[in-house]
This record gives C-alpha cells, sequence and structure tokens, in this order.
C-alpha cells in the first residue's frame, strides 16, 4: 500500500483545486482560490512547495513557469484521512463512530434506505 503524505486543511484547499483540473500554474491556483481564501498568493506558494516535498503533487518546468499536478488521488487521499480520523477519534472502530453518527443525528427516511443499501451491498461482497 502506498504511504499517503499528511495533508493539512489549509493544504487541502489547494489539492481540490489540483484535483479539479491539472495542470495548473501558481498563478491559476492563486485565481481559483481568490475569493474562498484571504491567502495572499506567497502563502499558496509555500503550501504549493509543503505539498512537493510532500510528494503529494508534482510540477513540471515550461519555460519560467511552474505546472503543478497531483500525484496522489483524491479516493487515496479521502481513504487515508478516514483511516486516521478513525484511529485518533474512535480508536480505530467503525462500530463506535456508526453508533455515535447515528445518535446525533437527524436521518430522514432515504438517507436511512441509502445506508441500509450501502450495508447490503457490503454484506454481499
Amino acid at each position: 500500500m502506498k504511504k499517503i503524505p499528511k495533508i493539512s486543511e489549509s493544504e487541502w484547499h489547494i489539492m481540490l483545486v489540483l484535483w479539479e483540473k491539472a495542470p495548473q500554474t501558481a498563478r491559476e491556483v492563486v485565481n481559483s482560490l481568490s475569493g474562498k481564501t484571504l491567502w495572499k498568493p506567497k502563502t499558496i506558494q509555500t503550501l504549493l512547495n509543503r505539498l512537493v516535498r510532500k510528494k503529494a503533487i508534482g510540477f513540471e518546468k515550461k519555460g519560467r513557469q511552474y505546472h503543478y499536478y497531483p500525484m496522489l488521488s483524491q479516493a487515496e487521499c479521502v481513504r487515508a484521512e478516514t483511516r486516521s480520523f478513525l484511529r485518533r477519534v474512535y480508536g480505530g472502530g467503525l462500530e463506535p463512530m456508526l453508533a455515535a453518527f447515528l445518535e446525533d443525528e437527524r436521518l430522514s427516511p432515504q438517507d436511512l434506505e441509502e445506508l441500509k443499501r450501502l450495508l447490503d451491498a457490503k454484506t454481499k461482497e
């Protein structure tokens, strides 16, 4: 299994932009995040550099511009974050998390049907 680096909440914003469309230059990433964050271009460049060091994104230099692209899929990162969350908050157990969720959330009949469908499909695997 490929080692997925820990991606901070700020870095997730960058990853989401690159998962949506890649490759992108730093300026394009800045433009994509304008109005969504108050970050200065220097902050975004710092986050891009961190993600490159973590091998979460790569780049190709074309002339004087760097074109960034994700090296990890969104699904891989979501799975890694889910496992990390389960370990940190619920000691790795899925059952306590589901129980807490079901107790705390108001689920519509449609939500409950979808959960049943997912569980049934998993049971058949």
